[in-house]
């Protein structure tokens, strides 16, 4: 009797099992990925061309950028089935950014680039407390 239903709990049993075992294994391939892979999300010559006038704004971007999806990563792991979600939502644009970075980091380096120093806002002197402005006497 293979068709009896004991013998199709059975089977159904094994297949889900079976199914739980081989999405366990996918998944801890993902979360067992390395970032030594980011340059292959990127492309190698975006930054060729570029300028230290034009790579400091995009470092600076690309930096703020990942530092958000990490937060996002973060927020995400959090919540039930979160580190799921965190890679099937933000890894891949995570990688992506990490490996731009990594370029715009070599074409930095390559081009010998310094981070320009922040301007110092100009102070304008207010009157003191209490000051009145002069007012012009050409008039009196």
């Amino acid at each position: 009797m293979p068709n009896s239903p004991s013998h199709c709990r059975l089977f159904s049993r094994c297949f889900a099992a079976l199914a739980l075992v081989a999405l366990g294994a996918g998944l801890s391939g993902c979360a067992g990925m390395s970032e030594t892979i980011s340059p292959a999300f990127a492309d190698p010559a975006k930054y060729d061309l570029y300028d230290c006038k034009q790579l400091e704004p995009e470092r600076k971007s690309l930096a703020a950028r990942t530092a958000e999806l990490q937060g996002l990563m973060t927020k995400a792991e959090t919540g039930a089935a979160g580190s799921v979600v965190a890679e099937l939502a933000y890894r891949n644009d995570y990688i992506a950014l990490r490996g731009q970075s990594k370029l715009a980091e070599e074409a930095w380096q390559k081009n010998r680039c310094q981070d320009s120093k922040p301007e110092a806002a100009p102070t304008t002197s207010a009157p003191a407390k209490g000051d009145r402005p002069k007012a012009s006497r050409a008039g009196n």
